[in-house]
């Protein structure tokens, strides 16, 4: 099920706030030494307009590949409290993006519920951090 690509993940608020990121490459490849965190995520806020319009057009909360910029393809999801999940990757994996996505949604909707945690701020928190590294490594770059 898992592929070998990179991936960047981001949960965006309501007000199009990021409120958890974190990156997935395979451990075979070699770290690049330029940073990329800016770039992925302009690309992911430049894709939030086209997200917003396809919510329009299914009732799936899974929208699959909404945009692509250069060598990265946008895939989204939206929960029924409009947070958008956004991954960028470079390679075609749509059944280990859907599971990835449905593991960190039922994993966001139990920290969500949470009475300490306030609604649409920054999720810190090393088990979802941890839980997150894992699901990655499951389905996406395995």
């Amino acid at each position: 099920m898992s592929t070998g690509g990179n991936y960047y993940f981001v949960i965006v608020g309501h007000h199009d706030n990021p409120l958890f990121e974190m990156d997935f490459s395979p451990t075979t490849k070699e770290v690049k030494k330029e940073d990329h965190s800016y770039l992925n995520q302009f690309i992911a806020h430049a894709a939030l307009d086209l997200i917003d319009e396809h919510v329009w057009k299914t009732n799936n909360m899974y929208l699959k590949i909404v945009d692509k910029f250069n060598d990265w393809f946008v895939s989204a999801f939206i929960t029924g409290s409009q947070i958008r999940f956004i991954m960028l990757h470079d390679c075609k994996n749509d059944d280990g993006i859907k599971s990835f996505f449905w593991e960190m949604f039922e994993m966001y909707i139990k920290y969500s519920m949470n009475p300490f945690y306030v609604q649409n701020t920054k999720i810190i928190s090393p088990t979802f951090e941890k839980k997150s590294s894992l699901y990655g490594r499951k389905y996406l770059v395995g």
